[in-house]
């Protein structure tokens, strides 16, 4: 039987996984499930308030993340406000605000540490090929 997978497709389908299972780690040793972390992450990074729909950018699915947030405002960690028409905003508890300060600022942290090590030509060469090749996937997908 003939070989499927490149080496290449191999050894980017394989970091890609490790980097996403780099995550999974990061939450659990937080305390967090993934999808919670998700949302904290977005609504840190909006200054304690972002609309449901950027919270999904992260590919997490709506449900996956409405069930997310209920969890979250039982646990008095993020409560919605209406922002318009049927749109929503999250936001921070005062509880919530510490708790994303004591977990996923770390990530923040992490990850800005990363890339300040790269130079700049290193960062827009790592962005631009990711973003175009998950332009093609993106679309050669929806074509399936």
């Amino acid at each position: 039987m003939r070989k499927l997978i490149s080496a290449d497709v191999n050894r980017f389908n394989c970091l890609t996984m490790q980097i996403d299972a780099v995550y999974h780690e990061a939450a659990s040793r937080l305390g967090l499930s993934y999808s919670a972390m998700a949302i904290l992450y977005s609504v840190l990074d909006n200054g304690g308030c972002c609309p449901i729909s950027d919270i999904c950018d992260f590919g997490m699915n709506k449900q996956t993340v409405n069930s997310a947030l209920r969890k979250l405002e039982r646990e008095n960690v993020v409560y919605l406000e209406a922002a318009g028409g049927r749109r929503k905003n999250v936001r921070f508890t005062e509880d919530g605000t510490e708790l994303a300060e004591r977990t996923v600022l770390k990530i923040i942290e992490i990850e800005n540490e990363i890339l300040a090590s790269w130079t700049e030509q290193e960062r827009e060469t790592y962005f631009e090929l990711t973003k175009r090749y998950m332009n093609q996937l993106n679309e050669k997908v929806s074509k399936l």
